[in-house]
């Protein structure tokens, strides 16, 4: 039942991993590591059946070894940690000594299940430790964390039982309650283990996209789709709160001339540039979206006029700063408008803002324009 469960399981994450953005790292190692667990269980099949018992043994208990190791180096990688191979070929080394010696030059059942559980735990343990410090805090990862730290109580459980109790207790031929409860984890948790790996990955595969979905590709920051969430968030804030917020529109200037004299290359480069000084010059609660082109629109809470001018005074400043990465020297224009009331929406106040903009734009450039205030609708007087 283990071999099946492990083989099907690794025929599953190998084609998740073909199919997964690259992000996603470690699915391909833990289907090397399931495929090697199932060759450890048909390993240990065929000890009685021929000659060489001791090399099958030794060769089962190398192979169920590197399994596990390769699940905890993918578990590792899908962290983006350092791949501990110094780890997994100490544990192996030190558990073929052990096993061997026990094997073949002082046979003793009790000793070799010892050295086995006690050396193949610290894989498990390190995979309890990647979920526990780098994890995600959702069910997903606790699960798979709750499921590990399982896995390494039971493996630590019959070796301590080899130790006090011998090998009677621990033989997994014999007929006994930890024989069956060990038996059934071990069934179990090898599908267990594999399907909650696998929901960690699909918990990051939905993670990014969403984060494709919501910024643009070139930039990094928000896009249309993902500012319209953030701002309806603000704007209910501000109906909440009777707060105020300014939005800035940003345009690049002569950026067409740009393209035409460095190259489309530069250009792209310029933009990813004029984000990263635009993010730098903001608060953490601030955002900051391109609109498609050459325009930026960053979106101020909880703040006004004066220092919705002292930041796009900052971001003026920054962006004329010459020999930036090779590029070549441009500048931008900023209209400013500030939205005071519930009642004018993202499109009013978009509107406002570029015509502030175009404004910058007819005076000169690498300029700031404020927008006026919005003309609140007539109420009619009862007579």
């Amino acid at each position: 039942m283990s071999t099946l469960m492990a083989g099907a399981m690794s025929v599953v994450l190998y084609s998740a991993y073909l199919s997964f953005p690259s992000e996603i790292k470690g699915l391909d190692y833990w289907a090397a590591g399931l495929i090697l667990l199932a060759l450890g269980a048909v390993l240990f099949s065929l000890r009685n059946s021929t000659s060489g018992q001791a090399i099958i043994l030794l060769c089962a208990n190398s192979t169920l070894i590197w399994g596990v190791g390769l699940a905890m180096i993918g578990t590792q990688k899908f962290y983006d940690r350092k791949p501990a191979w110094w780890l997994f070929h100490l544990v192996w080394a030190c558990a073929m000594l052990g096993v061997g010696y026990w094997l073949v030059i002082q046979p003793h059942f009790s000793a070799r299940v010892a050295v086995f559980s006690f050396l193949i735990s610290i894989f498990y343990l390190n995979q309890v430790a990647m979920a526990w410090r780098y994890g995600e805090r959702h069910f997903s990862t606790i699960f798979f964390g709750i499921l590990m730290l399982l896995q390494t109580l039971v493996v630590l459980t019959r070796g301590l039982l080899a130790v006090f109790y011998g090998g009677a207790q621990v033989n997994l031929t014999s007929i006994g309650p930890f024989q069956s409860i060990y038996l059934a984890a071990g069934h179990f948790m090898v599908l267990l283990l594999a399907v909650s790996f696998k929901a960690v990955a699909t918990r990051r595969l939905q993670t990014i996209l969403e984060r494709r979905s919501t910024l643009d590709p070139l930039t990094q920051v928000l896009n249309r789709r993902g500012f319209a969430d953030i701002y309806a968030k603000e704007h209910a804030l501000l109906r909440r709160e009777s707060t105020a917020m300014t939005m800035l529109s940003i345009d690049l200037d002569y950026f067409k001339k740009i393209n035409d004299c460095h190259g489309h290359a530069t250009g792209d480069r310029v933009l990813v540039d004029v984000a990263a000084v635009i993010g730098k010059a903001l608060r953490v609660s601030d955002h900051v979206a391109r609109f498609g082109g050459e325009e930026f629109i960053v979106l101020l809470p909880t703040t006004g006029l004066d220092r919705a001018h002292h930041i796009a005074e900052r971001i003026l400043l920054a962006v004329r700063e010459p020999g930036r990465d090779g590029l070549p020297t441009y500048t931008v224009s900023i209209g400013i408008a500030c939205q005071t009331s519930a009642d004018e929406d993202l499109d009013g106040i978009l509107m406002r803002a570029d015509e502030a903009l175009y404004s910058a734009k007819e005076r000169g450039r690498n300029r700031i324009e404020i927008a006026s205030m919005p003309i609140p609708p007539l109420r009619a007087v009862p007579a």
